[in-house]
């Protein structure tokens, strides 16, 4: 639509607004085809016949042209007639001929209808009616108890000191990252009589299930002793329900070639490798306490740890903690060259299995996680009462490890222990957690208020009839279980 501004004065056919402009009284339209005639003041000017209908007009003095897609002085081709409105076949032809063609064809504003902003207008607003109702019918339903097939029911709010319930729902679902556990439970023939069900996600270490509760999509994951600490630093509510404690240590502090570190109190002036909000990172700061030792005794650089042994090797950093089989390999490409480890000295042998809070407020997920927590320590009380099986699905198939790689590994480890009492494990992540306040900045937290103590007592019950249990038989204290 023209603006205020742009009003035409001139219409689809070629005249002013009132009449065509008339010609001089006693002189007869110029027969010539429909050519133009030369304009002049108050003369009367006919169109030429190449010009399309509905194209400039012929304006008075003081008049406006209309905008047409091309500028006055543009040359005017041939183009179609529009349905509109028949074209004159010729003005004047006679007597009055001219007027009378004036009283034809006089100035008919034409107002040009773009239906398309309109048609999209009506769709959208037929779109948004349709979105509406549907948000309402979605939530008459959910107000009506309604849900869909396999959808759990609306669960009730569990405050945090509240008992755990005893009922779980079968349609109950958990997002777990807990690979090594998930095996086990596959091994043993456990998973599928789990009352619950369960997403499995390929996610462990603090960094990846740290980011995984932030965004929402994980609801427990298994862990060193550090990423809780780390979470609670960053904003992340979680809780520590399960714990364990290795028998031996996890880590060791591997040099690199020509290092010449025999133990902890030469450390000084050495480069180690560190990573933040991990276990070797905290690890680190601990050996260092045990030395009297600083940070600026030491070069720390940071690295994530899946790149220790290669800084080892690059001789990037001086040591380095190092477990499990990337150690004994490591041992075995570079001792011949002057590479070694050495023992720490400080304790490193907590996991836990740690989960979002805002899961616990759910209480089915809450009665879910709980009885997890029991499978959980009856599948690696099986994985180790059955080393070879283990070995061979595990170690050898899954991680692509060899039989003697995986049974180091066994042997590394020990005998899994579930303590029945969480003091001492409780004061050992304060300690740490004391330990990285202060050497980042943040602001110190009770270690206490992170362990659920409803689930302190399931790995030591577990455990405890578990000692002449069969590899499928269900725990003594899953009397809570409704497979």
């Amino acid at each position: 639509m023209l603006a205020p501004e742009q009003r035409i004065t001139t219409g689809c056919c070629w005249g002013s607004s009132a009449a065509l402009a008339r010609p001089s009284r006693g002189r007869r339209a110029p027969r010539d085809g429909g050519r133009r005639a030369t304009a002049g003041a108050g003369r009367w000017t006919a169109p030429s016949t190449g010009e399309r209908r509905g194209g400039m007009g012929v304006a008075r003095r003081g008049e406006t042209i209309p905008r047409t897609g091309r500028e006055p002085s543009a040359p005017r081709g041939p183009s179609r007639r529009l349905p509109s409105a028949p074209l004159p076949r010729r003005l004047g032809g006679g007597r009055g001929g001219a007027r009378a063609s004036a009283k034809r064809h006089r100035f008919q504003p034409r107002t040009e209808v773009h239906l398309r902003p309109f048609i999209d207008r009506i769709r959208s607003l037929a779109t948004f009616a349709a979105l509406s109702a549907l948000s309402a019918l979605s939530t008459l339903i959910a107000s009506s108890g309604c849900k869909r097939d396999g959808e759990a029911s609306a669960a009730a709010t569990l405050a945090p000191d509240a008992p755990i319930p005893a009922e779980i729902p079968r349609e109950t679902r958990l997002s777990i990252g807990d690979p090594t556990v998930q095996k086990q439970l596959q091994l043993s023939g456990d998973i599928d009589r789990l009352p619950f069900r369960v997403d499995w996600q390929n996610i462990s270490g603090g960094p990846q299930t740290i980011e995984a509760f932030r965004a929402g999509v994980l609801d427990a994951g298994a862990v060193g002793d550090t990423p809780p600490i780390h979470a609670t630093f960053t904003g992340v509510d979680v809780k520590i329900l399960t714990v364990q404690v290795r028998e031996k240590p996890i880590y060791e502090l591997a040099t690199a070639p020509g290092a010449q570190v025999a133990s902890i109190g030469d450390l000084r002036g050495k480069k180690i490798a560190y990573s933040p909000g991990q276990a070797q990172g905290a690890l680190v700061l601990r050996v260092l306490k045990k030395a009297g030792l600083s940070q600026k005794d030491v070069t720390l650089v940071q690295l994530g740890s899946t790149e220790f042994k290669e800084a080892l090797t690059s001789r990037q950093v001086d040591v380095a903690p190092l477990a499990g089989v990337t150690l004994m390999r490591y041992l075995n490409e570079y001792r011949a060259e002057g590479a070694s480890s050495i023992a720490h000295g400080v304790r490193d042998n907590l996991g836990f299995l740690h989960v979002r809070a805002e899961a616990l407020k759910d209480a089915h997920k809450a009665a879910a996680l709980y009885d997890y927590a029991k499978w959980r320590a009856r599948a690696q009380l099986w994985a180790y009462a059955h080393p070879e099986a283990w070995i061979e699905a595990y170690y050898v198939k899954d991680q692509g490890l060899s039989a003697k790689e995986g049974r180091f590994l066994i042997e590394a480890a020990g005998k899994p222990q579930v303590p029945r009492d969480w003091s001492e494990a409780i004061a050992l992540t304060q300690e740490t957690a004391d330990l990285l306040a202060e050497a980042s900045g943040q602001k110190r937290f009770e270690a206490r208020t992170i362990f659920d103590l409803r689930f302190q007592t399931i790995g030591a019950e577990v455990a405890g009839a578990a000692e002449g249990a069969g590899p499928t038989d269900r725990p003594a204290t899953a009397d809570r279980s409704t497979p």
